[in-house]
């Protein structure tokens, strides 16, 4: 605002003109308004600025965000892929030596040697395959981080299954006196559908855990419909509380309660009321899938509190002295959890330390339908062990345990023999003289009488020499006399002098109970005969290889020893080139080869190439050939590398099959079984 200012007058005068000028004394007060106004819009301009400025910066920004996280998603991808390079190559460098370790250890064994010499070969080959179990887990845990590892959908019986785990680790739990059994409930199907391989790895990394960690007591494997299982468990749990009797396998008390006597009384189909039922039965028989849950449960030394979040975390162990003492390397139970949760299932644990753990998982399997191949995996176990033999016998189960007592009874089931249990000799004797008074009008005379040590050790020798009196003195022929059967975890040779002087048979049922093991005793003591032996592998491997000429392709020279030394072993006329060019060599048409072993990993041409080129060949002769036989020579991969080396890879270059090595008897079998007829061997 201007200091001066000009009023101008008007008298009506056109002639005359007034002005009067005033001038401020101090400068006019700016008005308010004004003030905001001009304050508002420098504001609302400054935050426009602002805004675009930011949102500027903010674009530059994304960009090299986005720019910088592209690197890194390459350069993860890179390293990804360089660590399953790494594994790879570090497998395969691995694997081939150990190839030649294993193969020449088991040539060498074929041999003739001295106890000795056989004993360190075997103890060699032994370590040889421990390192190799290493080796497949770490494999296995990278393959499961890249989600590389896919799952079997096979018929199988895991019965089975879990008698060869048992069989595995028998001997060490006999030797350390703790007691080793498996128990299968009877809702759980036959025959399932999934990965049996997979299957064996978790219930052996579970079982070898516990025999390490248990010097003893017992470890227990039991199977059961999930759904009933954990119905059962908590009814036991709300309705007994505290148990003062520890009504377990071995008598000792276990980390999870749940798993007693109790429970498996209302889980097994013997001692079931009739008014104990469960709605999800009906569910679980006409689903397609059954899920099942296995707990593994041991009176080792239990798990410290503050190591239990750290059980399952890969290559970590319980503290230092874990692997000191038990030595391992602390991967198998993480391996085992991955393995359970992409077979459907979750893995957790119970563990009370110096009184035991409880491992349980669950697993979704699928019912197998098809009735053949029902009847196929039947028809291959029998030829393990013939239920036939033994059904419609009676036998009579001696034991103070019931959940021991129970187990007995599964396996005999298995083997169609009925068996009542009876809680000591006392009761047997008992049990004996109603058999005796009413034999020839009602009861049949139990075939044998199962008496586990601890029941005959018990301070009950005047009822025992009772009762074997009445087994000797009883029945009218010698054949229909009951059978004395001792049931031992661990048993002295005085002790089995004495059992022997008793009346017990000479042959001792020794713990863990697999239901061929058993056939097998139960054959000798009751004098059974097999009406047919079962072929061995090794038979049938001679007959399918036997005359046929295969040639092997590896660049390493000792794979090429041991792979011939395989092959020769079951009458094959082997072979054998370094390189994919020798093989084309060898293979231009016509050959007189019917099979060939091919290395993945070669120099100068892989075997994909040199696979490639040769059903070129093939192709080439066939759209000559003129009505004749076309050529098509099965050819099997042969390498170390179990991460690239895939069964679809192999196939979609041409090959028929894959063989990894180290392979061995069944793995070769399994091979060529596809390809040849077997032909009887003189």
């Amino acid at each position: 605002m201007s200091l001066k200012h000009v009023s101008r007058f008007d008298f009506g005068d056109p002639f005359r003109k007034h002005e009067m000028i005033c001038r401020y004394l101090e400068n006019a007060p700016t008005p308010w308004f004004a003030l905001t106004t001009a304050f508002f819009v420098f504001v609302i301009g400054f935050l426009l600025g602002y805004m675009i400025y930011s949102a500027a910066i903010h674009i530059v920004r994304v960009e090299d965000d986005f720019h910088t996280m592209q690197k890194l998603k390459d350069r993860a991808e890179d390293a990804d892929l360089a660590k399953s390079r790494f594994l790879a190559t570090v497998s395969h460098e691995i694997r081939t030596p150990m190839n030649g370790i294993l193969g020449m250890q088991q040539l060498l064994l074929d041999t003739d040697l001295s106890s000795t010499q056989r004993d360190y070969a075997q103890t060699a080959q032994a370590c040889g395959e421990a390192l190799i179990t290493l080796i497949n887990e770490v494999l296995d845990r990278a393959k499961m981080e890249a989600g590389k590892l896919e799952l079997e959908a096979v018929p199988f019986d895991l019965r089975s299954i879990l008698d060869d785990v048992l069989s595995l680790f028998s001997e060490k739990s006999m030797q350390k006196g703790v007691e080793l059994a498996a128990f299968v409930s009877d809702k759980v199907p036959e025959i399932v559908v999934g990965d049996p391989g997979r299957f064996r790895q978790v219930i052996t990394n579970l079982v070898g855990n516990s025999v390490k960690f248990t010097e003893k007591g017992h470890i227990f494997v039991q199977v059961h419909l999930a759904e009933e299982a954990t119905s059962v468990m908590n009814l036991v749990k709300t309705e007994n509380g505290e148990e003062t009797e520890f009504n377990t396998l071995s008598g000792k008390q276990v980390a999870d309660d749940g798993t007693s006597w109790e429970t498996l009384k209302l889980l097994d189909d013997e001692f079931r009321s009739n008014n104990i039922t469960t709605d999800h039965n009906n569910h679980q028989s006409n689903s397609n899938n059954v899920t099942l849950m296995v707990s593994v449960e041991d009176t080792g030394i239990g798990i410290p509190e503050d190591a239990k979040s750290r059980v399952f975390t890969p290559f970590m162990q319980a503290d230092s002295s874990t692997s000191r003492n038990y030595g391992g390397t602390g991967i198998g139970l993480s391996i085992s959890k991955l393995l359970v949760k992409l077979m459907g299932g979750f893995m957790d644990f119970i563990t009370r330390q110096h009184i035991g753990s409880t491992f349980f998982f669950t697993v979704e399997f699928q019912r197998c339908e098809k009735t053949a191949v029902v009847l196929d995996v039947k028809k291959s176990l029998s030829e393990v062990f013939h239920p036939t033999v033994f059904k419609g016998m009676k036998a009579v189960v001696v034991d103070g345990k019931p959940v021991r007592a129970s187990v007995t009874r599964y396996h005999l089931k298995r083997l169609g023999i009925q068996a009542e249990i009876v809680a000591s000799v006392r009761n047997a004797v008992a049990l004996f003289g109603k058999y005796g008074s009413f034999i020839s009008i009602i009861e049949k005379l139990p075939d044998m009488f199962l008496i586990e040590k601890d029941s005959w050790l018990s301070g009950e020798e005047e009822c025992f020499i009772q009762l074997s009196n009445n087994c000797r003195q009883n029945g009218h022929s010698y054949n229909k006399l009951p059978k004395l059967i001792l049931l031992a975890t661990n048993i002295t040779s005085a002790e089995s002098d004495k059992a022997k002087a008793v009346g017990f048979s000479d042959t001792v049922i020794m713990k863990p109970l697999r239901a061929s093991m058993v056939a097998a005793c139960l054959e000798q003591v009751l004098g059974v005969n097999r009406k047919s032996q079962p072929v061995k592998k090794s038979t049938s491997l001679h007959g399918l290889l036997c005359g046929k000429k295969i040639l092997v392709v590896d660049d390493n020279a000792v794979n090429r020893r041991v792979a011939a030394g395989a092959l020769k072993k079951f009458g094959a006329d082997v072979h054998c080139v370094e390189s994919g060019p020798d093989a084309l060599k060898c293979l231009q048409i016509p050959h007189d080869f019917d099979a060939c072993f091919m290395d993945i990993q070669m120099p100068e041409m892989d075997g994909f190439e040199a696979t490639h080129l040769i059903r070129e060949m093939e192709r080439k002769a066939n759209a000559h050939a003129n009505g004749g036989d076309e050529w098509h020579m099965p050819i099997l991969a042969m390498t170390a590398d179990v991460i690239h080396a895939t069964l679809d890879k192999c196939l979609k270059c041409g090959m028929d099959g894959y063989v990894s090595k180290p392979f061995k008897e069944k793995t070769l079998y399994q091979a060529v079984a596809k390809f040849f007829e077997s032909k009887p061997v003189s």
